[in-house]
């Protein structure tokens, strides 16, 4: 769920559409689509969370940069507990079809993972990418796959992405 700041915020939400003229920060007002008078930026992010402790995210790899729709890919990257006190991390795994054949949100969550560390700990994270997660309801409204190309995003929410890679799908 995401906490705007204010009721002027609302609705606020992480899968939105792109408008085409997206704000990038609070001083990019002009020609952009943003709030004149506050934040664009909502109080708590969707999948925001606190912990006691800092964790980092290194060495991201697609076990292939271009996907077959029978095939999958296997995403791995490093995760390591930084801080002080053992802490868990819920890790989250966002996807854009960047040349949909309908409008599709700037980024949607696929998968995540709760993730136990105690402090110096590094532990090496898999997500697995497949046809059902590429999928979307087309103008048709079948549930399917188009050969496109897409973002992967990791981070420990919406807003705070750690990690950034593309890859395509291929008939």
């Amino acid at each position: 769920m995401t906490f705007p700041m204010s009721v002027g915020q609302i609705p606020i939400y992480y899968n939105h559409f792109n408008t085409g003229r997206p704000a990038t920060d609070d001083n990019n007002h002009i020609y952009n689509s943003s709030y004149l008078d506050e934040s664009i930026f909502p109080k708590f992010p969707f999948g925001f969370g606190l912990s006691y402790t800092s964790f980092s995210y290194a060495n991201l790899a697609l076990s292939k940069k271009v996907m077959n729709m029978k095939d999958s890919i296997a995403v791995t990257f490093t995760l390591t507990n930084t801080g002080k006190l053992a802490g868990s991390e819920i890790v989250q795994l966002y996807l854009r079809n960047k040349h949909a054949s309908v409008v599709m949100p700037v980024k949607a969550l696929k998968d995540f993972q709760k993730i136990m560390l105690q402090p110096g700990e590094s532990k090496k994270i898999q997500f697995n990418i497949n046809k059902e997660k590429l999928s979307f309801y087309n103008a048709n409204l079948k549930w399917d796959a188009a050969p496109t190309d897409f973002d992967l995003m990791i981070g420990s929410s919406s807003e705070d992405i750690r990690l950034k890679e593309s890859f395509e799908l291929k008939k």
